[in-house]
């Protein structure tokens, strides 16, 4: 009995991860093993299935989802029949609908071939890793630029020549 509690530990473990990784699929499935070993009226248990549900809207099986949290809302667990009402309500809400422009399209490349797409990341390199020619200095025409002496140059003299009288004074 205590090896099934800790491969389910361990398959909640790797459930959450998953989920943290982005892996919605993948923690569905070790979130759901980890279920199949615990009691589900157990801490632990309610536990597990409040991330279950969680990974099945995740994962796209809201209405999975928001029955989990149904049966769940009925858990001997005050803190899981509550965080199953929040979840529940969560799940339920109208989606709100986002501007095209708020948008980036990002593309599927799992409709490309592999050696399709080993031309292009080829291709892609090539392109990257081609030599880069030396920067030549830009020459400026001081005839063009104003070199006339402007008093910003000698008021900032003063002020640093007072500054270093006062300093010397002080000492």
């Amino acid at each position: 009995m205590s090896s099934d509690l800790e491969i389910a530990k361990q398959r909640y473990r790797n459930g959450k991860a998953a989920f943290e990784n982005g892996k919605y699929r993948q923690a569905v499935e070790e979130l759901e093993k980890a279920c199949a070993l615990l009691s589900r009226n157990s801490s632990l248990g309610g536990e597990v299935q409040i991330w279950l549900a969680t990974a099945y809207e995740a994962a796209g099986r809201n209405q999975e989802a928001i029955d989990l949290c149904e049966q769940l809302k009925r858990h001997p667990y005050p803190d899981t029949s509550k965080d199953a009402k929040r979840l529940q309500y969560i799940f339920k809400a109208p989606k709100l609908e986002r501007p095209k422009e708020w948008m980036t399209e990002i593309p599927d490349l799992g409709t490309l071939s592999d050696n399709e797409s080993k031309m292009r990341l080829a291709a892609s390199v090539k392109k990257s890793s081609a030599p880069k020619q030396p920067l030549e200095p830009e020459f400026i025409d001081l005839s063009q630029v104003n070199t006339q002496d402007n008093r910003f140059i000698w008021l900032t003299l003063i002020v640093i020549a007072v500054t270093l009288g006062s300093l010397i004074w002080l000492i």
